[in-house]
């Protein structure tokens, strides 16, 4: 954990960040998850009435989920990567890997069930909700009444699209943080305010989560098929990351594998870089309100 902030402060600061992305890149990736579906062709394409309508469905339920997933990560990615550095023994990129990691597999299990009602209700027609005057988010929970754990059955596929992503965002973000802090010192134009630190996460955690979405959304796409079939798997019909490739491929060839490629790096690169920059900013700005002042060291 950092140096003067407390898990408190972590956790708010982490709530607080990511309310403020599901909010604004929320719609962004309802469309990424509909350009990705296997149903595109047959419900969106040629129909962008429909495929811009209900852009807000099954938010609710991500809402709720994240503010402990989101502080579950901080708390957990804080204390792994302060650990480690006093171990002294992994390259700091190494640790920054690991950590990250520790953390997302301790988000995802909380994150999971919402994940799979929010990408099911993304998908359902905003017209039809209308005229049953039924809720997405319901209507989707529903579908899952007979076998609730089916809801978790998306966790793999949670994790496996997201440790890969931390793996490669996290160590990138703290190696452009230190490029950009050296040039402005170089420059003589370090000033040390809220709102450099601000800019410069942004930026790096951008730049650096942009590259990490076009590198994964093969993951990605796999992991959006998974959790659409997790209504199946209330059925016991399971499908696996071996069988959707090849029905992937076979079906869309291996561009089919990058759908939404370019959408994805672009909601992602705007998320990272609000939801790193409001949360350093947050626990920042907590922990000056109770007289500390956070050196270098204590900055993410």
């Amino acid at each position: 954990m950092s140096g003067h902030n407390t898990n408190s402060e972590i956790l708010l600061a982490g709530a607080i960040a990511a309310l403020t992305v599901d909010f604004i890149v929320y719609p962004v990736d309802t469309i990424k998850t509909r350009l990705q579906s296997r149903d595109y062709a047959r419900l969106f394409r040629g129909n962008r009435s429909v495929l811009f309508r209900g852009l807000y469905q099954g938010v609710a339920p991500v809402v709720v989920a994240t503010l402990p997933a989101s502080g579950a990560f901080f708390t957990t990615y804080e204390g792994a990567k302060s650990f480690l550095a006093s171990t002294n023994v992994l390259p700091q990129p190494v640790s920054h890997a690991l950590a990250s990691s520790v953390a997302e597999l301790v988000s995802c299990a909380i994150l999971t069930p919402s994940e799979v009602i929010k990408q099911n209700a993304q998908m359902l027609d905003r017209n039809v909700l209308e005229r049953s005057h039924k809720n997405a988010t319901m209507q989707t929970l529903a579908r899952f009444r007979s076998n609730p754990l089916a809801l978790w059955s998306g966790y793999t596929a949670l994790a496996g699209r997201n440790l890969p992503f931390t793996a490669l965002q996290f160590p990138m973000f703290e190696r452009l943080k230190e490029i950009l802090k050296g040039r402005r010192e170089h420059q003589g134009k370090r000033s040390g305010t809220l709102l450099e630190s601000a800019t410069i996460t942004a930026i790096a955690s951008g730049s650096a989560g942009g590259v990490a979405a076009v590198l994964t959304t093969p993951v990605d796409v796999i992991k959006t098929r998974i959790m659409l079939n997790a209504t199946d798997a209330a059925t016991n019909t399971r499908s696996g990351w071996a069988s959707i490739t090849r029905e992937i491929v076979a079906r869309e060839g291996v561009r089919g594998l990058w759908r939404g490629g370019a959408l994805r790096a672009v909601w992602t690169m705007l998320g990272s870089a609000l939801y790193l920059a409001t949360y350093e900013s947050g626990r920042i700005w907590l922990a000056s309100r109770r007289g500390e002042d956070l050196d270098e060291k204590d900055l993410l």
